[in-house]
């Protein structure tokens, strides 16, 4: 979609999801087992909270097979808002919250009190534990009884070093590979952003809330679910994983 900015905002969702899956190729595979686990246990017409949605990521897709689903996408970041709001523009079934997750107020600004699920991925491992836990708090609140929260991120296994150093090299002798090729990493996908005459004045104010890179914990999939249990979850486990990532779902 091309706004009368002259933004192709289509072209940067691709650019973003090329980004992406340099780091996770099995990034497509998280996402159809996320839906599968919200038709499966919400139905096909949810609301749906995109946590940390970046650019609309997990709504695009959540539309694409949901047509009769609701999303709401709440994020900090000015410049993927930016795009995201620019995808989705004119579309009544999304609307877009601009908010500091480590705010405990957040869930007042969003238009509903309650969803069927909360979706989030690659975005949680920006906070450090103790934080996240009471993240997990405010969001056990927002999920309906009945409802889902899924969380897809780095979650480490650290009782396995020798396992997680051998993926780890594999896969950056990857990375290296596919780079060699031309491929755009994130540091060099953020230079473009800043360059764009739209998504400029965002890219900088990003920055300047975030810095270059995360500083938080990638826990375990285990912590996750214990902690997602404390918070008033009645069950919580891993439904996907690979070496280095995992999705945990909870149910209310």
């Amino acid at each position: 979609m091309t706004t009368t900015t002259g933004t192709d905002w289509g072209a940067w969702q691709e650019s973003w999801d090329r980004q992406q899956e340099w780091y996770m190729p099995d990034r497509e595979e998280r996402f159809r087992v996320m839906l599968d686990m919200v038709e499966a246990l919400v139905g096909p017409e949810p609301r749906v909270l995109d946590l940390a949605c970046g650019t609309g990521t997990i709504t695009a897709r959540l539309l694409d097979r949901f047509p009769k689903a609701t999303s709401t996408g709440v994020d900090l970041d000015p410049a993927l808002l930016t795009i995201a709001r620019g995808t989705f523009e004119g579309d009544d079934r999304v609307s877009f919250v601009t908010a500091d997750l480590k705010d405990p107020q957040w869930p007042s600004l969003l238009p509903y009190d309650s969803y069927d699920a909360v979706l989030t991925a690659t975005a949680l491992h920006w906070l450090h534990s103790e934080p996240l836990a009471a993240l997990y708090g405010s969001i056990a609140e927002l999920v309906r009884d009945g409802g889902v929260f899924m969380n897809a991120d780095h979650m480490i296994d650290e009782s396995t070093p020798r396992i997680n150093a051998a993926d780890r090299a594999q896969r950056h002798a990857r990375m290296d590979q596919a780079k060699a090729s031309g491929v755009v990493d994130w540091a060099e996908w953020w230079q473009l952003a800043a360059q764009d005459p739209v998504l400029a004045a965002p890219t900088a104010r990003r920055f300047e809330i975030y810095g270059e890179h995360a500083e938080g914990d990638t826990p375990s999939a285990d912590w996750h679910a214990r902690v997602l249990r404390e918070k008033g979850f009645g069950e919580a486990r891993t439904v996907w994983r690979s070496p280095s990532d995992a999705l945990v779902l909870a149910v209310k």
